[in-house]
């Protein structure tokens, strides 16, 4: 489960002390220890019980241009700090409970209640208001892990615990698995997570619990459509570019979408199994796994066209 960090201060920060300690502080989210030692400065935010309405008061007078100009999350995120240049970014998130208006008018999806997930990015939270989420905590190897649907995955239940007022965690990327649940009542908590460009190249997974699986690749980005494009619509430079991706690109998500975007653009089903028949030989197991998967999907569509086809 997360790592729960002791965190006994009783000082109060503003969020602009916050935001000058990270960026002068050696603050470094690769390292499991130095990010999990920004748990009291964080802690020290949490304990000042204005900022956040203040912040939103703020806003909401401006009609809300500060959080519509920069915030990229949801509209369950304040977002408190980011900057191009750093490497951390502040916000705030509220957990409803299942009786409030908006999940009754929204349903709890927005707020993946009921989706068990790792994530592909370290943070630390702090509950600030409320009684707090609750989840179901697992934990898993990632480096075990291959990442197609449907694979067997070793998951470890720990407990079941709530985010509670004050207190801290560090959830780890690719470690920290959670059945987030609702909170009992409206809860706000608070956390600093690692701003890395690379994250979005790092998978984050969906998992079956029942099943001890995985159930989907959560992570997207507007490469993999444009790679269909490129493949479409990109002549021969396309094709060059697909089959670079293919070949070399640090991301195995991106091998795979860059091969599908080949095999889709074939002139007919023998074709495309023809190109998918080269990602079995690829030194990546998920591309190697991916294409023996979509190989058996597309001979399963065969045999039904051909029974479709006699049938009539």
């Amino acid at each position: 489960m997360p790592r729960v960090i002791d965190c006994p201060t009783e000082e109060s920060w503003e969020l602009a002390e916050l935001v000058e300690a990270l960026e002068t502080g050696g603050f470094d989210s690769d390292d499991e220890e130095n990010f999990a030692s920004w748990g009291t400065q964080l802690r020290k935010l949490a304990n000042n019980r204005r900022f956040l309405a203040e912040m939103m008061m703020t806003e909401l007078k401006q009609r809300c241009a500060g959080q519509l100009k920069d915030n990229q999350y949801s509209a369950q995120v304040v977002l408190l700090h980011a900057h191009p240049r750093s490497n951390f970014v502040l916000r705030a998130n509220f957990w409803p409970a299942m009786k409030d208006s908006i999940v009754r008018h929204s349903g709890p999806d927005p707020f993946f209640y009921g989706v068990p997930h790792d994530h592909n990015f370290s943070f630390l939270t702090v509950g600030y208001l409320g009684p707090g989420y609750w989840s179901d905590y697992y934990e898993y190897d990632y480096g075990q892990v291959v990442g197609y649907p449907g694979e067997p995955v070793n998951l470890r239940f720990v407990e079941k615990a709530r985010l509670e007022q004050g207190k801290v965690m560090l959830y780890r990327a690719h470690r920290d698995i959670h059945l987030q649940l609702p909170a009992d009542a409206m809860s706000v908590s608070l956390n600093i997570l690692e701003a890395s460009h690379s994250s979005v190249f790092r998978d984050q997974y969906q998992f079956d619990l029942e099943g001890s699986t995985i159930a989907g690749i959560m992570t997207r980005t507007s490469l993999e459509p444009m790679l269909g494009l490129a493949a479409h619509y990109g002549g021969e430079e396309g094709e060059d570019l697909l089959r670079s991706f293919a070949a070399s690109h640090p991301s195995e998500r991106v091998r795979w979408a860059a091969l599908k975007a080949q095999a889709a653009a074939a002139a007919d089903l023998d074709g495309r199994i023809a190109v998918l028949e080269r990602g079995t030989r690829a030194d990546s197991r998920l591309v190697g796994a991916m294409a023996r998967r979509e190989i058996g999907r597309l001979e399963a569509a065969r045999a039904w066209l051909a029974g479709a086809h006699l049938s009539q």
